[in-house]
């Protein structure tokens, strides 16, 4: 979820969840090797465990840019195989990725043999007209004997040429059947699901066939989501936090984080949490709080949030 799941709407859903797995937006390796990498690197420790998501296509380039998730203190390196913008192709790696599993493969090992950590992959479940089952299920399979223990399954294809990433979430079907399928034919193998997947329920119907749940959007859209997953999915004890709790626990670390960088704006953080009163009354009335760029840029947090609080308390 590229220039959406920054580090701070990941410390953000961290407050909401303290066991659920965070990943980074993609991060190519040449923005690791030829950029600034405290820039995308840089995490609260908080945000454990955490994977980072990187893009490419270079066995070296991957493995040096593992190593440095490594040394950054990441728990995961995770492989984009999945995303169809054509920025991303025009790189060749995303989802292009998926016509040469054997390259995926070398990748795979390079970043193996250069780290200690997981490495994972996400992935499509085909791309363009490519629709037949046997096709995933030949690129999991090459991959996993390069050593990838997880798979990620995105299950739509990706439609390389005609369709915006936008409209690769929504128009190509989904067809969840192909990961249970891939779970049965490789039991060894860890198979988390993806792809419009919204509630609980939803959520709990997918885990009677595979081992796991990857939430996206409506994560992002409807944060609160993850207030539960602790009780529900973990054996959580602690009480589910209130959406007040999380206002007030954000506040010090904006105040924080504008302190360290002058260039910061409060809206750069802020909007990360415009969905907290999702399906509440006065939610319209916090998002336009919230996102009002002269207000929240020019006056201290803690009056924007004394104000955002009021909301939550009508709710």
């Amino acid at each position: 979820m590229m220039d959406w799941t920054d580090r701070h709407c990941r410390y953000f859903h961290r407050l909401l969840s303290r066991s659920t797995w965070l990943y980074t937006e993609m991060v190519t390796t040449g923005a690791l090797l030829f950029g600034d990498v405290p820039r995308h690197l840089r995490f609260d420790h908080s945000e454990h465990p955490i994977a980072l998501q990187l893009g490419g296509s270079e066995p070296g380039d991957l493995a040096r840019a593992a190593r440095l998730g490594q040394d950054w203190g990441y728990d995961e390196i995770n492989l984009n195989c999945g995303c169809p913008s054509e920025r991303v192709q025009r790189g060749a790696f995303g989802a292009c990725l998926m016509a040469e599993a054997p390259l995926v493969a070398d990748c795979v090992k390079a970043m193996r043999d250069a780290v200690e950590l997981d490495v994972t992959v996400k992935h499509r479940i085909g791309i363009d007209k490519e629709e037949s089952y046997a096709f995933v299920r030949d690129f999991v399979g090459t991959v996993a004997q390069a050593g990838c223990h997880t798979f990620i399954v995105h299950a739509r294809n990706a439609i390389l040429k005609g369709l915006s990433p936008k409209e690769n979430r929504e128009i190509p079907p989904l067809k969840y059947d192909y990961a249970y399928r891939l779970k049965r034919d490789f039991p060894q193998l860890e198979i988390i699901i993806n792809g419009g997947i919204k509630t609980h329920a939803e959520i709990n119907a997918h885990l009677q066939h595979v081992d796991g749940v990857m939430i996206g959007r409506e994560a992002y859209h409807n944060p609160y989501l993850l207030a539960e997953a602790d009780q529900r999915y973990y054996g959580g004890t602690e009480p589910i936090p209130q959406r007040g709790a999380v206002l007030r626990a954000m506040l010090p670390y904006i105040e924080r984080e504008l302190a360290a960088c002058d260039a910061l704006r409060a809206t750069t953080i802020t909007r990360h949490m415009l969905g907290l009163l999702a399906g509440m009354p006065g939610a319209r009335s916090f998002r336009r709080l919230l996102s009002d760029a002269k207000r929240v840029n020019l006056v201290a947090p803690e009056q924007i949030f004394a104000e955002a609080l009021r909301f939550e308390v009508r709710s």
